[in-house]
């Protein structure tokens, strides 16, 4: 149980409740991209790659917003989804004609998360979208 003082801190720290908000968020994607076949981590580097053909690992990190070194393609590779060309030094990621023919599914999937939490959200919800996405940039600076 928790005190008014302990519930006070928690309630304003960013901290524990962007961490809140994504174990809940985390849940409902990986329910919603289930049908997929895909974890929704997967998914959207599957959404990224098939927006993108020929990206390199690091233009791939800068779309995702994430290190470079922490993308893992092996498992997508593994089930037929991708493939990666050595052109010089740089390795570019390509999607097979099975990883574009996924894209309508992870579409669908997305959508059908975005409805999710808008519905229990409301309009408040897209505000709140952009505004966590212009503090995240901030908070990466």
């Amino acid at each position: 149980m928790t005190t008014p003082l302990t519930s006070q801190l928690l309630q304003g720290c960013l901290y524990f409740t962007t961490n809140q908000v994504t174990r809940t968020m985390t849940k409902m994607a990986d329910e919603a991209f289930f049908p997929s076949g895909l974890p929704p981590a997967y998914a959207f580097v599957m959404i990224a790659i098939n927006d993108h053909q020929g990206i390199s690992q690091k233009e791939l990190g800068e779309v995702l917003h994430i290190a470079p070194s922490t993308i893992t393609l092996e498992k997508l590779q593994t089930k037929g989804l991708l493939y990666t060309e050595q052109q010089g030094k740089q390795s570019l990621i390509h999607s097979t004609d099975k990883g574009n023919a996924l894209q309508a599914d992870l579409e669908a999937a997305w959508i059908n998360l975005y409805r999710r939490y808008s519905d229990l959200i409301s309009v408040f919800g897209k505000q709140l979208t952009k505004q966590l996405h212009q503090v995240s940039l901030k908070l990466e600076k």
